[in-house]
């Protein structure tokens, strides 16, 4: 397992938690372009969708999850299990993201003979 797998929830099917190693976070900071902005509240108003907002987001939420897997791989984790998302709206349009969970060793379960 090379990868660091993250999830939602308290299990991994398939695996065992081995070992718990602590609560991490990842964070990022996005800001949003005052011509998307403008564009954006427009586009509100008329009740379309925010494209550039949700663009915004989805780059957060990506780059604060990429935090918390390197936070979690230099304890020598192989997962992140319970995480949770929080956004919040900082000055000037800015997004702070971030991304909480646990960290821990996963090891296949046993199968049965």
């Amino acid at each position: 397992m090379d990868e660091i797998i993250v999830t939602t929830t308290s299990s991994v099917e398939g695996y065992d938690i081995e070992e718990y190693l602590g609560i991490r976070a990842g964070q990022a900071v996005m800001g949003a372009n005052i011509v998307k902005d403008l564009f954006a509240g427009i586009r509100d108003i008329i009740g379309g969708r925010t494209k550039a907002y949700e663009e915004t987001i989805s780059k957060g939420r990506e780059e604060a999850i990429k935090d918390l897997k390197k936070a979690a791989k230099d304890l020598g984790a192989n997962a992140v299990v319970g995480i949770q998302i929080d956004y919040e709206e900082m000055r000037e349009g800015a997004l702070w993201m971030t991304v909480t969970g646990t960290a821990v060793k996963l090891k296949p379960k046993k199968r049965n003979s």
